[in-house]
């Protein structure tokens, strides 16, 4: 396992950011995402000398703290001025507990809890880290703020940028995002720019446009989207009244989560408000796997991949937080594995059918830890927690493919649901609520 050595300097808090490759620190005062020096990835400095206690995380009554579930932990943010600061309210989602979900997983003698993220604004995790980059962009007066999407980010921004009243910029590979996520974004008043390509080719093509001109970007390489993600580790450690669980699993797309909740469980480390780290699970999609990949070789060998699956929100073949997710995962001892379209949707299925739901990608990380526990590498009495990060109703159309179609080999899937054609009698209705109430 890595050291627990912070993944930033021990300096007081400044708006400043530091290389992770080379170490340079550089001020914040402007859009920075990548490093002046070297060109690596960048971590935002936060104030690590400090000793904080689950205390310190109640907030006054009519606080930015009291609204916002990401600013209540804002002694472990980017000092950002409260008048600079653009908020919807985001985070203070809940944590569900279900038998069935355990009983799945296979977790005989453990607890697996969902961290629902579909609750946020616009129905994803990525409001936690967009408060966060377009308050910075807020801070430093951005002109414009921009981003390459498969549909959640496009929506968070989208929404975001409005609150502030600037500009928003998205670009999306055309035909491969789902029509709620799209419509989310036009209904926000961003410009939306369909890329021939798929989403790293529309990354891509934005990273070399704020090259010429003056463009904040707001994707995950961006240092202050992964400081709001860090607060949905926060707030599923203040669930758990601060102890810590034996696995935190999540789906694996561009890696920022997997990125952030390193970091966030390094710095709750620090300033003493935990006392262990728990094991990260990220899980990919087996179509879009080269972070699964990449752990297999021993972090050896890195190969990007031409992405196919159905989970759209993780459909990336070449993520942009690689380095800062491997280094997640050496700090925590933590496994990447993937699964295939059949078993996540399945897992979906069930994660729907018990009333909480979520969208496609999310129930990976119900799908890895199955996985998991049935190979032996996460033991069956262990408590985890699954973090889903969007909403049941973000892809609507894999709901109606899955319910309502056979799978490839022409059969019914494991939890389809279909609507049932009866003549209008009522011999005919009661038969059905018989064979509901029945079996």
């Amino acid at each position: 396992m890595a050291s627990l050595a912070s993944p930033s300097p021990r300096i007081p808090a400044a708006l400043t950011v530091t290389c992770m490759d080379c170490g340079a620190v550089h001020g914040a005062e402007h859009a920075v995402s990548i490093c002046l020096a070297c060109g690596g990835l960048l971590d935002a400095n936060i104030d690590l000398c400090q000793r904080l206690t689950p205390a310190d995380f109640v907030a006054e009554r009519g606080s930015i703290e009291a609204q916002s579930g990401v600013w209540r932990f804002r002694k472990l943010l980017p000092p950002i001025s409260v008048d600079r600061i653009v908020t919807r309210h985001e985070g203070n989602n809940p944590l569900f507990h279900d038998q069935r979900l355990a009983d799945y997983a296979g977790l005989s003698g453990g607890q697996f809890a969902i961290k629902h993220e579909g609750h946020n604004p616009t129905g994803s995790f990525k409001d936690r880290g967009m408060t966060v980059a377009v308050s910075h962009a807020n801070t430093i007066g951005a002109r414009v703020i921009a981003c390459a999407s498969t549909g959640n980010t496009s929506a968070a921004l989208g929404s975001y940028a409005a609150s502030a009243g600037i500009p928003a910029l998205v670009l999306i590979p055309e035909g491969k995002i789902s029509a709620s996520k799209l419509s989310q974004t036009i209904a926000y008043g961003a410009t939306v720019v369909h890329v021939e390509g798929d989403f790293d080719v529309a990354l891509k093509l934005l990273r070399e446009l704020i090259g010429s001109f003056d463009v904040y970007l707001a994707n995950s390489v961006n240092p202050f989207r992964p400081e709001g993600q860090k607060t949905i580790v926060f707030e599923i450690l203040d669930d758990l009244e601060w102890q810590v669980p034996d696995v935190i699993a999540l789906p694996g797309g561009n890696l920022g989560n997997t990125a952030a909740f390193g970091k966030a469980l390094s710095e709750a480390y620090q300033v003493g408000l935990i006392s262990k780290l728990p094991q990260l699970v990220t899980v990919q999609a087996a179509g879009a796997a080269p972070f699964a990949a990449y752990y297999e070789s021993g972090f050896d060998q890195y190969e990007p991949v031409q992405a196919e699956t159905i989970a759209t929100a993780i459909k990336i073949g070449d993520p942009a937080s690689l380095a800062r997710a491997r280094r997640s995962i050496e700090l925590t001892g933590g496994i990447v594995t993937s699964v295939p379209d059949d078993d996540l949707l399945d897992a979906k299925a069930l994660i729907d059918r018990i009333g909480i739901g979520c969208e496609p990608a999310s129930a990976a990380s119900l799908a890895g830890v199955r996985k998991l526990v049935a190979s032996g590498e996460i033991a069956p009495d262990a408590t985890v927690v699954g973090v889903v990060t969007a909403s049941i109703l973000k892809d609507t159309d894999a709901i109606v493919g899955y319910h309502l179609h056979d799978d490839d080999a022409g059969q019914r899937r494991e939890f389809a649901n279909r609507p049932i054609s009866i003549p209008a009698t009522l011999d005919a209705l009661k038969k059905v609520l018989d064979d509901a109430v029945h079996g």
